[in-house]
């Protein structure tokens, strides 16, 4: 018995190493492309009401390909933090600064998560006539993202990842394993 329980917990341990393989190098493998739309998934906004490191690599991001002209038009998707700032408005107001005309931004304030962000994004394209995107996120993030947004029924999602490594992305890793078997079953 304590031989299989051995080997089931290294091969739990070889499963979960395959899959970090896949999730690094999928997130930063990107697959740029000219699609209709850029979304640039919400994270965190400092209590001075800036945006976090993470978060002004994801727009800075956005920005630099919104620039080359991959897409024409970005949704900006995040929710009200614990801090209390209305993550898409910061977002918008940091990419108007860095250039990004606000015609060509769209607010999506209700994107408190990936999955949601996925809906909303849905919704939003569906109105406009879009149907291909590109999602810009943490490198880790990126194989969770696509899969969202495939869930919801978009079948043109190209990625981007945010210019950005931190020693938090070890714990970012850990959680976007067990994140991504949630999303696969739901």
């Amino acid at each position: 018995m304590i031989r299989v329980l051995k080997i089931l917990i290294l091969g739990l341990m070889l499963w979960f190493c395959i899959h970090i393989v896949i999730i690094v190098s999928d997130g930063i493998s990107d697959n740029l492309y000219s699609v209709d739309v850029g979304v640039v998934l919400g994270n965190k906004v400092e209590v001075t009401g800036k945006p976090s490191k993470r978060l002004q690599s994801r727009l800075d991001r956005a920005v630099e390909l919104y620039k080359k002209g991959y897409f024409k038009q970005v949704i900006v998707s995040g929710g009200i933090g614990k801090e209390g700032f209305d993550e898409a408005k910061v977002m918008k107001n940091y990419m108007v600064q860095s250039g990004v005309p606000e015609k060509s931004i769209i607010l999506d304030n209700k994107g408190n998560n990936t999955f949601m962000t996925a809906e909303n994004s849905k919704l939003i394209m569906d109105e406009i006539g879009f149907n291909s995107v590109m999602v810009i996120s943490q490198y880790y993030h990126i194989t969770r993202t696509k899969l969202a947004f495939e869930k919801v029924g978009i079948d043109k999602v190209y990625t981007a990842h945010a210019k950005i490594f931190e020693i938090r992305d070890l714990y970012s890793l850990t959680r976007e394993f067990f994140a991504y078997y949630k999303y696969l079953v739901m």
